[in-house]
Parts: C-alpha cells; sequence; structure tokens
C-alpha cells in the first residue's frame, strides 16, 4: 500500500481528497496536515510515500514545503493539488521535485489517474539489481521527455515546462500552452505536436461557429 498525507488548508477539500485516495486501490491516507508547519512534522513522523500538497496554505505556500523537504533529504512523491496556474509556479513545482501538479477543481479520475503515475514510478526501479535504461525511464515518469528525441530547435527544459503545464491543466490549447509557459503560441504548438508525434499527448478538435476547430491537446 502507498500511504498518502493529504495537505489542505481546507477541511472539507481534504476529506474529498481523503474519500479519493481511499477509493483508489493501492493506496491509503497516512494523515493529514492543514498548514506548511504540519506537513513538514507529518512527513518526519509518519514517513508517507506521498504528499498530496496545495500551494496555497496560510504559513508558507507548498513551493516552500517541497523544497524544504527536499532540502532535508525527504524522497517522499509529491503532487501538487491546487488552483494556482501561474506558468512560475508550475516550473518552480517541476524543478522542485514534483512528480505531478493538478488543478483543482478536479473529479476522482483525474486524481487517481496521477497517483496510478506515481505509484508506476515508484515501483518501477528494482530494489537488489542494477536498473536498465527502461526501467529508470518508467522511474522518471515513463521517459515524459527524453523517450524520443527533440527536434532541433526544442530544449528539454522548456519541453519539461510545457508538459507540466499540459499535465497541470488537463486539456489546452497552444495559445494557453503558449501562456502558461511564456512562449510564442508557434512555439508551444511545436512542443505540443511533438509531444503528440511521441504518443504522450493527443489531439480534441473543438468546433465553433466558424473558422478551423481549435486542437486541443491532452494527455494521452
Amino acid at each position: 500500500m502507498i500511504r498518502v498525507l493529504v495537505v489542505d488548508d481546507d477541511f472539507m477539500v481534504a476529506r474529498i481528497h481523503e474519500r479519493f485516495v481511499d477509493r483508489t486501490d493501492g493506496f491509503v491516507v497516512a494523515g493529514t496536515a492543514g498548514t506548511g508547519a504540519e506537513a513538514l512534522a507529518a512527513v518526519a513522523e509518519l514517513g508517507p510515500d506521498l504528499v498530496l500538497l496545495d500551494v496555497h496554505l496560510p504559513d508558507m505556500d507548498g513551493i516552500e514545503v517541497l523544497r524544504s523537504l527536499r532540502a532535508a533529504g525527504h524522497g517522499v512523491g509529491v503532487i501538487m493539488v491546487t488552483a494556482e496556474r501561474d506558468a512560475g509556479v508550475v516550473r518552480a513545482a517541476l524543478l522542485g521535485g514534483a512528480q505531478q501538479y493538478l488543478v483543482k477543481p478536479f473529479e476522482y479520475p483525474q486524481l487517481a489517474e496521477r497517483l496510478r503515475a506515481v505509484a508506476r514510478s515508484l515501483t518501477a526501479l528494482p530494489t537488489q539489481t542494477e536498473p536498465d535504461q527502461s526501467a529508470i525511464d518508467r522511474a522518471f515518469g515513463g521517459g515524459t521527455v527524453g523517450a524520443a528525441p527533440l527536434p532541433k530547435g526544442l530544449s528539454a527544459e522548456t519541453a519539461a515546462s510545457v508538459l507540466a503545464a499540459l499535465s497541470g491543466a488537463g486539456e489546452v490549447s497552444a495559445a494557453e500552452a503558449a501562456e502558461r509557459v511564456g512562449l510564442s503560441r508557434v512555439s508551444a504548438r511545436r512542443y505540443l505536436e511533438h509531444f503528440v508525434q511521441t504518443g504522450r499527448a493527443t489531439v480534441r478538435l473543438r468546433y465553433g461557429t466558424a473558422g478551423r476547430p481549435e486542437r486541443r491537446y491532452l494527455l494521452d
């Protein structure tokens, strides 16, 4: 069982997230915390495998909590669960070592998908042998960015930021991804189309009243 610490300052929201965790096979709630300080203390005391971490907490933001966990040497998995959509925050979460980023509000299947993705990462590496590259790629999220060579002119760092924005939103257009990451729409679309070509994302066409349908990108 993967033991999960739920961190949210809203009591009712925390209860909902607890129910979602308990509903998912292979996961159990280890505890809850309503502040950053409580979260750090709970990780030290309870030793959970995974933390569902809100960004907006009353004493410190979730990015500070994440950085404090890493600075203290805690290898606990982290899923950011927040209403915050700022591209800088998403990038900070990615670079700080969060495995997933899920934007509120969301439904149970969206959280369950991310819980299972983290579970695959946590269990990917063999404990008694040297892992091969495929096992390492699975541990790093299935080889999200490095699974296929990036086309000329695309950078791995920006690709990771675009993928984090896509993961956080669940579904984006090229214009929305560009706004979140701070790119031009054309550049964002190049990254998104690369993810489609390499099987990391799919496209849904949204038809309006006139003109071409809008291409909406979803994680595969």
